[in-house]
């Protein structure tokens, strides 16, 4: 990934946030027909590791645990806030017009190794911890036992286990670093004024950029 130096972050701390609050990410493997890209719920492990460990699951049907090229690391990507900017919100258009337009966007990739773990126990105690994340604040949260253990029992045996122990983590947070204080105002504004959660993010992002 290119990453202008304003535009890197290093923190593992803010990286590892954002996996978490976005943690449906996209996972690129090289295998025997070149590269392939499979959508998951991860789950973020900081403290596996020197950067993190990675852990999902995937269909047994699903070729990509058997196919992907272990002596090249996997990516797996996960996106944040994004949104157009327009030129017209910064202040600068009508000082000189050298403007354009632009996108701003938050990412992080996170490289490593993918082990394959075909365990029932171990892929058990993942889906009961995802699970338990996304039906947090639910009024009447489910929970796996709610299922009877047959049947529980039966879809473990259709799924695999995947842990990526990250081996380099990079950050991206285009977020008009670039721009003077007073574009960056206009450009938090203006996405204020065109609505949607997407938008009032990135706002608050680029509102939380220290002045360079």
């Amino acid at each position: 990934m290119y990453i202008p130096s304003h535009f890197e972050e290093r923190r593992a701390e803010v990286l590892h946030r954002l996996v978490a609050e976005h943690s449906f990410g996209t996972l690129v493997t090289l295998g025997s027909g070149g590269l392939g890209a499979n959508h998951l719920p991860f789950e973020l492990d900081p403290g596996a590791g020197p950067l993190g460990t990675l852990r999902a699951h995937v269909a047994r049907a699903n070729p990509v645990w058997r196919d992907c090229a272990g002596e090249v690391e996997a990516l797996a990507i996960f996106q944040g806030p994004g949104a157009y900017v327009s030129p017209s919100w910064y202040p600068a258009k009508q000082e000189h017009g050298k403007v354009v337009p632009t996108y701003n966007y938050i990412v992080v990739h996170a490289h490593g190794p993918i082990r394959v773990i075909d365990d029932p126990v171990w892929l058990k105690a993942l889906i009961e911890r995802l699970t338990d994340t996304h039906e947090a604040g639910r009024p009447v949260p489910w929970k796996v036992a709610d299922a009877p253990a047959d049947y529980i029992e039966k879809m473990l045996g259709a799924i695999v286990g995947i842990e990526i122990p990250i081996s380099r983590l990079q950050g991206k947070w285009k977020a008009s670093q670039n721009r003077g204080a007073a574009d960056r105002r206009g450009v938090a504004q203006g996405l204020l004024a065109a609505g949607g959660e997407q938008a009032a993010a990135m706002a608050a992002a680029v509102m939380a950029m220290p002045d360079g």
